[in-house]
C-alpha cells in the first residue's frame, strides 16, 4: 500500500509516512470466489479486480434454491443474513436499519433477506428460535450476530466487529452490483486529506467527525480522524524525547501513550503496543481505560490488516479479560 500523505510543514517535527493507507481494497490481493446470488443469479469475478464479487445488489433476497449461492461470495466477502417475515412488526423495524447501514458500507457487506415462512428449511438450519435474527457468513461458517430491533449505532458497532473479524480471516473484497468495477475514485474527503497533508490538524479533524456525523460508518473519514488526532497530539514533539520519557517512568501512563504515537509514526508498532497493553495489565479505572482507547485509535491509525494490529488485538483481548 502506498504511504500516507505526510506532513509537509518543517515546524511541527512529525512525519505520517509511516503510516498506511488503507485507502484502496484492490490493493490488498487474493482471489475472488466465482458466485451467483439472489433470482438473478449474478456470479464470477466482477471486471478484472480480483477483490470484486458480482452480486445483484448489495441487499437481495434469496430462497432455499439460491442460498448456496451466499457460500461463495462469504469466501470473499461477509454476508449478513436478516431472517425475517411479514408479520413480524419488530423485523418490519429493523430491516429498513439493516438496509441503510449495509449500504453505508459500499460493498464491504451484502445483506441477504430470508422470510423465513417461505423458508422453514433456513429457519431450522439456523436455529432460529425468534425474529428478527441476524446472523452472518464468513468463508462459509454462520456468525451469530443479534436478535431483535436494535438502534442504528448498535447495528453500526455489530458490523464495525464483523469486518474487523473478516478482515482476519482474509476475507477483505469487495461486492460490485451487476458485475461492474467502480471506477477509480480520488479521496473521499479532500478538503480534510488537504488540510491534514499541511499540517492543519484541527481543521482536518473537525472535517472528518462532520463526515462521521452525516455517515458513521465511514471507513476513510474513521482514518482521517485517527490520523488527524495523532497529528495533532505530536505537533512540536520530538519523538525521541517522549519514547526517553516514558522509559524513565515506564508507569507513567501519559508518558506511555506519548511515546506509543511516537513509536507508530517511528514505523515501530510492535513496540507501541506492547508499551500501552504492558500498562493495561497493571491498571484500573479512569487509566486503564484511557489505555484501551489509546490501543483502538492507533488500530485506527494502521488499518485492521495490518500484521501488528492482529497480533496486538489478540493480546489487549487476554489483558482485558
Amino acid at each position: 500500500m502506498e504511504p500516507s500523505q505526510e506532513n509537509t510543514q518543517p515546524n511541527q517535527g512529525l512525519d505520517l509516512s509511516a503510516v498506511r493507507s488503507k485507502n484502496m481494497p484492490a490493493d490488498q490481493g487474493g482471489q475472488a470466489a466465482g458466485a451467483g446470488a439472489g433470482a438473478g443469479g449474478a456470479g464470477g469475478q466482477a471486471g478484472q479486480d480480483p477483490n470484486a464479487v458480482a452480486v445483484p445488489g448489495l441487499v437481495f433476497d434469496v430462497d432455499e434454491s439460491t442460498f448456496t449461492s451466499l457460500v461463495a461470495i462469504s469466501d470473499r466477502v461477509p454476508v449478513v443474513i436478516d431472517l425475517w417475515a411479514e408479520w413480524c412488526e419488530p423485523c418490519k423495524q429493523l430491516s429498513p436499519v439493516l438496509e441503510r447501514v449495509v449500504t453505508s458500507y459500499g460493498g464491504r457487506l451484502v445483506l441477504a433477506k430470508v422470510d423465513v415462512d417461505a423458508n422453514p428449511r433456513l429457519q431450522q438450519a439456523f436455529g432460529v428460535q425468534s425474529i428478527p435474527t441476524v446472523v452472518a457468513l464468513i468463508k462459509g461458517q454462520p456468525v451469530p450476530l443479534f436478535q431483535s430491533a436494535l438502534p442504528e449505532p448498535q447495528v453500526q458497532a455489530y458490523f464495525d466487529e464483523l469486518l474487523k473479524l473478516a478482515g482476519e480471516n482474509g476475507v477483505t473484497g469487495y461486492a460490485a452490483v451487476g458485475g461492474a468495477e467502480p471506477e477509480p475514485a480520488g479521496p473521499a474527503h479532500p478538503e480534510a486529506e488537504e488540510a491534514l497533508a499541511k499540517g492543519d490538524f484541527d481543521t482536518a479533524e473537525s472535517l472528518f467527525k462532520a463526515a462521521l456525523a452525516n455517515s458513521p460508518a465511514d471507513e476513510e473519514a474513521k482514518f482521517g480522524l485517527a490520523r488527524a488526532g495523532l497529528g495533532r497530539r505530536l505537533i512540536d514533539q520530538e519523538p525521541a524525547d517522549l519514547i526517553a520519557a516514558a522509559e524513565a517512568d515506564p508507569q507513567d501512563v501519559e508518558a506511555a501513550k506519548a511515546a506509543a504515537d511516537a513509536e507508530i509514526v517511528s514505523g515501530n508498532a510492535d513496540s507501541a503496543f506492547n508499551r500501552l497493553i504492558s500498562l493495561i495489565r497493571t491498571t484500573a479505572g479512569d487509566e486503564k481505560e484511557s489505555l484501551r482507547l489509546r490501543v483502538l485509535d492507533l488500530f485506527e491509525v494502521l488499518g485492521a490488516d495490518d500484521p501488528a494490529v492482529t497480533k496486538a488485538r489478540t493480546a489487549l483481548m487476554r489483558a482485558l479479560f
